[in-house]
């Protein structure tokens, strides 16, 4: 076998193939690009690449598709997809189609190398690509950097059982990325139950877990199963599990340990095949340091981790979550579909949203009742939210907060800070500059201090879309 892996690029975008091209020209690539699927197609089948990197959306054949039939040709064919429209069902789809990696746009160019030569690894080690069951998909929406991890993440547990916790403020959707996994995984059939470790009272957890028999206590006039026994063949879900008591911990443990409980006032073992799925807006290493959570189950439940970002990480998703949750309340109230007008979107962006998607969910089931147009006005808005100030930091500050989301991020186990934190620091500073000079390149290169080559170079790779032109 050659030393020199074969790379094919197929994308509809000049600029995108432009980087792409010189990026990827290493002395161990033959590095080939393509504008339309088709012609990609007759290459493939007439000189297999290693590795494919294909755009989803472009005129006539699209990604999807160009992948399909490339990898009906060629199984072990590693594909990298990527789309500048990202959401959880072009992620799961390309996982479902076999997909070696999901590249949302814009990208590092260091980190598209890097992804390329692990593709090229990954096809020559003939390894099993990663595929999702068809079907169900669940109401996720994200395009921030953040919640394309978690996209992954899905996408990578879609074909396990194994264990996962949710890590997250209250509010930010852990309950739904929870269902996303089960309906995503081999349990998709089997049921889904959800329990919150903080609404129940200490006395009846138990029996709410793992069920009891009649008379086990005073009211407890039949015998009941738990919710062990009610997601036998699915998920078990267990919201807010810091909030569990010591006792219970143990009791948990075991069934993890041994497959099997006793329901309270029990004498016959139960078995019951669950996964669980476990979420808590709490730092769980440090109530181990505490003593108020058992570090051996800690363990058991922190196999794989997924940390779920605050909406105030996340306001590019803004608008769209505004749009769903309005469409799904009017629906709801059988009521007609409210509009945001464009102050009014930008002020809900600009925010603190302390209470995450939940908040804004609330609010746009609040607007559907209360807003008497059907355009919405920030007049139209809540009194607490009309009158409270954007999130935009205040002068000087901004360190604080960008110290405060690098130790929130450290905490949540992320690495490679830099590689997230530096493309979107200069991003944002592009896109102000720009702002500033009414999208004049010349003079925003000069206020960021920079040469125009530099800026024109940094445009191509962080905003294709305002490489062209002046």
């Amino acid at each position: 076998m050659s030393d020199v892996a074969r790379v094919y690029i197929v994308d509809d975008d000049r600029a995108i193939r432009w980087v792409l091209e010189r990026t990827l020209a290493q002395p161990d690539l033959d590095v080939h690009s393509f504008e339309r699927a088709d012609a990609a197609l007759e290459a493939i089948i007439r000189r297999p690449p290693d590795v494919l990197l294909t755009d989803i959306r472009m005129p006539g054949t699209d990604g999807l598709d160009l992948m399909a039939k490339a990898r009906e040709a060629l199984p072990d064919l590693a594909v990298i997809v990527m789309t500048a429209h990202s959401d959880l069902d072009s992620a799961v789809a390309s996982y479902q189609g076999g997909a070696f990696e999901y590249l949302p746009k814009p990208f590092d160019v260091d980190d598209a190398l890097s992804l390329v030569r692990r593709a090229v690894a990954h096809a020559r080690e003939r390894s099993a690509p990663t595929e999702v069951p068809q079907g169900i998909t669940a109401e996720i929406i994200g395009e921030a950097p953040a919640m394309q991890e978690v996209f992954r993440a899905i996408g990578r547990l879609s074909h396990s059982n194994i264990t996962v916790m949710i890590n997250g403020e209250s509010g930010t959707g852990k309950e739904r990325v929870a269902r996303a996994l089960h309906q995503h995984s081999p349990r998709a059939r089997g049921p889904f139950i959800a329990l919150n470790m903080a609404a129940i009272p200490k006395e009846l957890m138990e029996s709410e877990l793992f069920g009891h028999e009649k008379g086990a206590f005073t009211g407890a006039t039949a015998q009941r199963r738990g919710r062990f026994e009610q997601a036998d063949g699915g998920t078990l879900f267990l919201d807010e599990i810091g909030d569990m008591p010591a006792d219970t911990q143990t009791r948990l443990l075991r069934v993890l340990s041994d497959g099997e409980f006793y329901r309270v006032g029990g004498h016959t073992p139960v078995r019951a095949n669950v996964r669980i799925i476990a979420a808590t807006h709490q730092n769980l290493e440090k109530l181990v340091e505490e003593g108020r959570f058992r570090e051996d189950l800690f363990h058991r439940l922190n196999v794989i981790r997924i940390h779920l970002p605050r909406l105030a990480e996340r306001r590019e998703d803004i608008p769209r979550l505004t749009h769903h949750f309005l469409a799904e309340a009017a629906r709801e109230l059988s009521a007609e579909p409210k509009i945001l007008t464009l102050e009014a979107e930008q002020h809900l962006s600009r925010l603190p949203w302390p209470g995450n998607v939940r908040q804004l969910e609330n609010t746009c089931r609040w607007l559907t009742v209360m807003a008497s147009g059907r355009e919405v006005l920030v007049d139209d808005l809540p009194p607490e939210l009309r009158e409270a100030e954007g999130g935009e930091i205040p002068s000087g500050d901004w360190r604080s907060a960008f110290r405060g989301w690098a130790d929130r991020a450290l905490a949540a186990g992320h690495t490679h800070l830099l590689e997230e934190a530096v493309p979107d620091f200069e991003r944002i500073l592009i896109e102000t500059a720009l702002k500033h000079t009414g999208g004049r390149k010349g003079e925003a290169a000069e206020l960021l201090g920079w040469g125009r080559n530099t800026l024109t170079r940094k445009l191509k790779v962080l905003l294709p879309a305002l490489a062209e032109g002046d």
